[in-house]
């Protein structure tokens, strides 16, 4: 990469901010540009800076943090929402997978985690850590049992897809696993968004887990 990723970090917590602004500058790689300590002021600094990864809180004052993705996602920004979370907050992310999010990860994951969540971002994928599925999971089955079967509009192959999609893995790894062309896997991908009604890759991630197409946990 020929410049280091901009993050910004809207956090109403002081302390989080400089935690996380001291642990992400550690190698160059990744620049810490600005900092919020509201989603008023996120979205202030967000129209002035050229910010490529969003670090966001939910719960802030003046304007939450879904508020705020839900803003950017009218607003259609280039900018990549990267969610940080904490274990109760599963509801929250469930919503936010909706609206469009392009990311969870939970406050207390570890510094090489948390790089690789944003270079993930950065590189045009989603990233939901994996210790957050069996929440979602589980509340989605208290939700809403009658959502246990995929849509049989599903092909055999668009479930393989969708099922390593959900798996974390990138359109390269999908192809290799499958011995398909990495076009095919894009055909696919954007045949799975359209028969399953979502608009991205964490959204369709979040369909696998409800619809038990996923098992990985």
């Amino acid at each position: 990469m020929n410049r280091p990723i901009n993050v910004m970090i809207a956090d109403d917590h002081l302390m989080v901010r400089e935690g996380i602004k001291q642990i992400l500058e550690l190698d160059g790689d990744i620049k810490v540009i600005a900092e919020a300590g509201n989603g008023k002021e996120c979205i202030e600094l967000l129209d002035e800076k050229n910010t490529d990864i969003l670090l966001l809180d939910i719960n802030m004052p003046e304007m939450n943090g879904l508020k705020v993705l839900q803003y950017l996602k009218e607003k259609k920004t280039d900018v990549k929402v990267l969610i940080l979370t904490i274990h109760n907050e599963v509801e929250y992310l469930i919503r936010a997978a909706d609206i469009g999010v392009e990311g969870y990860i939970l406050k207390d994951s570890d510094s090489s985690l948390l790089k690789k969540a944003i270079i993930t971002l950065m590189q045009g994928e989603t990233f939901i850590q994996p210790e957050l599925r069996p929440m979602i999971k589980k509340r989605m089955t208290e939700r809403a049992t009658s959502l246990n079967s995929y849509d049989d509009n599903l092909t055999k192959r668009e479930i393989e897809v969708l099922k390593l999609l959900a798996e974390g893995l990138f359109n390269k790894e999908i192809a290799y696993t499958l011995s398909i062309s990495e076009k095919t896997v894009k055909n696919h991908i954007s045949n799975i968004f359209k028969k399953i009604n979502v608009s991205d890759r964490t959204q369709a991630a979040v369909y696998a887990i409800k619809h038990n197409i996923v098992d990985i946990f």
